[in-house]
């Protein structure tokens, strides 16, 4: 946060001209005023906007919580004596202010509300989300990813040349990049080949029902024969499944649940999240190592074994895909269980991942060197740099492929590689363990 001052000096004059001088200053006095008050206001936005609608907590383990926030706030609590803030009680409510180190504890898992105050009056309320003690085993294990959508994704539209040498774009105006096409004339479309089938066998005009961002809507689109093939075409660019390497970061045994790569899955074309309509993670083997260099990120080369299947795809979000585990893939997990670490836990400082870039998981040295708490983007909440020398040598740093190793700081997890800096192949992003666990409990 850019903390702005403003500089204000007087300066007196004497002899022959001061009273004549006085006029040309008044037109200033207002606009310095406006102006401060303005900086004021956008300081209070600014720090409104950016302060969390939820902040998540571990039962029975002091949180130190450091906002350096101008509000003060009001925590209440139906749990009597069960929550301690600064160090009292919790009976009903208990006033801070956001300036000072706030520490929270929690006997167990419970709810409060905490409601920012400015001037005497309600801005923002912020959910404390005390949770359960929970341990999870992290993972580092590279996966064959493959998913296949909720419909068919278009990727763009295009003009069909007729028979007479003309050309016409059917879709143009009426599908968009990132549509997903639903049904056709009230038919479902499990895949791609469906769709041209539907084209393809049209009497006249197909009704369309699509899905654009979260809104459900139809049009309808004229087929028209193509000069090239004799065959009926709407002028689209479709896909319906993405294949790739990722890496499984845990596994939940309470849940038996996973969750990977620490962000979603975007259409290559689009750079729209995916949505799954199902998925698999699979065995996969490493056979190349493109390493990293300024400007051109590295990436796992492998082969994916489809036959070989590790679990099922349920959720691809913002923060990571998730989903069950066969039993196969229990069996591929060899670390131990490890508590999880809140992000105010986090700290600059020595870490290690897992990774099996060479087809055996093991632990490499990074250094946590910036932790961005409470960030907007929850897939960038702290930046990590590659340390150790044997990863070094094998990969330049943090490569495609890698997303999703599990960070391990002080025996617990804190959370995943997410994104490789393109200038700096040995430095990258990571994900907080906690965000990836709010994703999972959405899992149906």
């Amino acid at each position: 946060m850019v903390a702005v001052g403003i500089h204000s000096g007087r300066q007196s004059f004497s002899g022959t001209g001061c009273e004549s001088m006085k006029p040309k200053l008044k037109p200033f006095i207002p606009f310095f005023g406006m102006f401060g008050i303005s900086v004021v206001l956008m300081y209070f936005i600014v720090n409104i906007i950016n302060f969390p609608n939820q902040i998540k907590l571990t039962e029975n383990i002091e949180h130190k919580l450091r906002f350096n926030s101008p509000f003060s706030a009001t925590i209440v609590s139906d749990a009597i004596n069960v929550l301690k803030v600064n160090n009292k009680p919790v009976e009903g409510n208990i006033k801070v202010t956001l300036n000072d180190t706030l520490t929270i504890e929690s006997a167990q898992a419970c709810t409060a509300q905490m409601t920012l105050n400015a001037f005497g009056f309600p801005i923002k309320r912020v959910t404390l989300d005390i949770m359960p003690e929970l341990e999870i085993v992290p993972c580092g294990l590279t996966v064959g990813v493959e998913i296949n959508t909720d419909g068919v994704m278009v990727l763009g539209t295009g003009a069909v040349k007729m028979e007479d040498g003309s050309a016409y774009s059917p879709s143009e105006g009426k599908l968009e990049s990132g549509d997903l096409i639903l049904d056709v004339n009230g038919q479902n479309l499990n895949n791609k080949t469906d769709l041209i089938h539907a084209v393809e066998n049209s009497e006249s005009d197909l009704e369309l029902r699509i899905k654009r961002d979260n809104t459900t809507m139809t049009t309808t689109v004229s087929p028209i024969k193509s000069a090239a093939d004799n065959q009926k075409k709407i002028g689209v660019w479709v896909r319906d499944a993405t294949r790739g390497i990722g890496t499984i970061t845990y596994y939940n045994p309470v849940s038996q649940k996973f969750g990977a790569l620490g962000h979603g899955i975007l259409d290559v074309d689009t750079k729209k999240l995916m949505t799954v309509k199902n998925g698999t993670i699979m065995e996969a083997r490493v056979t190349d190592i493109k390493k990293g260099s300024k400007g051109s990120p590295g990436e796992l080369v492998g082969e994916l074994h489809s036959n070989a299947t590790l679990g099922q795809i349920k959720l691809n979000t913002p923060y990571g895909i998730y989903g069950a585990m066969d039993l196969t893939g229990v069996s591929k997990i060899t670390h131990k269980k490890l508590p999880i670490a809140m992000q105010d836990q986090v700290h600059e400082g020595p870490a290690v991942i897992y990774s099996d870039v060479d087809s055996e998981i093991r632990e490499y040295d990074v250094y946590i060197e910036n932790v961005n708490r409470f960030s907007n983007d929850e897939t960038k909440g702290m930046v990590l740099r590659i340390t150790d020398p044997a990863l070094l040598r094998k990969t330049n740093g943090i490569v495609q492929g890698m997303s999703g190793s599990p960070i391990i700081q002080n025996d617990k997890v804190i959370g995943a590689i997410t994104h490789v800096f393109v200038q700096d192949p040995a430095k990258g992003y990571g994900i907080f363990i906690e965000n990836m666990l709010h994703e999972e409990n959405n899992i149906y």
